[in-house]
């Protein structure tokens, strides 16, 4: 198979895997959904997902969030991990949102990635699923799954990210980026991994990680 051709077996294949998309995070609105991702880092989104509605009861807008202390937002979202850090940037962006965006989460990637706490891969989700704007942002789910496809060097997100872009059509990005998510839980994970029942992998996959596979299989 060609790459051209390895590009649309796998668009089709997650296509038919994953006709309608879940969003992973659960969210009402730009807002939320940025607090809900800053909160995911290092975490499941099941945990982040059973902590947002405690942390939304009392605060799901910027100008309710900074009536709460940032000692308040961390015991409430202490499950999620990395608390105070997180804890700190809730109560940041939101005092930022007020004073230079009036409350309103904004759209281009430039102005959300210099919120506290938020990143490249944060704005980039935020744009692609609150605002349909296209991007691809990459978690840990997509970086080893581009690798295992042969799709990128798999020396950085950053690349990798590059690849992707490069490779899928823009108008697929926002849709792809999460078929590729829910990909990689379902049927490519890192621990755990079945190649039988990964048919992308088994079909397109890099030889060199097909063969690692097979050997520590054998090894076992």
């Amino acid at each position: 198979m060609t790459k051209a051709e390895k590009v649309t077996f796998t668009i089709n294949k997650l296509k038919e895997l994953y006709p309608t998309i879940p969003v992973p995070l659960d969210h009402k609105d730009p807002y939320t959904l940025l607090i809900a991702v800053l909160m995911s880092a290092q975490s499941t989104d099941v945990r982040v997902n059973k902590i947002t509605p405690l942390l939304f009861a009392k605060a799901d807008n910027p100008y309710d969030m900074v009536k709460l202390t940032v000692d308040e937002i961390r015991e409430i979202i202490k499950p999620v991990g990395l608390s105070p850090m997180k804890a700190k940037g809730i109560h940041g962006l939101s005092q930022m949102l007020i004073d230079e965006h009036n409350g309103v989460v904004p759209k281009d990637m430039e102005a959300l990635e210099k919120f506290p706490a938020v990143g490249h891969k944060t704005a980039g989700v935020v744009v692609s699923q609150a605002f349909g704007i296209p991007a691809f942002p990459v978690d840990t789910h997509i970086h080893r799954l581009m690798y295992r496809w042969g799709f990128t060097n798999g020396k950085n997100v950053t690349q990798t990210e590059k690849d992707a872009k490069r490779l899928f059509p823009k108008e697929l990005w926002n849709d792809l980026h999460l078929q590729i998510i829910w990909y990689g839980r379902d049927y490519s994970p890192a621990r755990g991994w079945d190649l039988d029942k990964d048919i992308i992998t088994k079909t397109i996959g890099r030889k060199t990680v097909i063969e690692e596979y097979y050997k520590t299989k054998k090894s076992r």
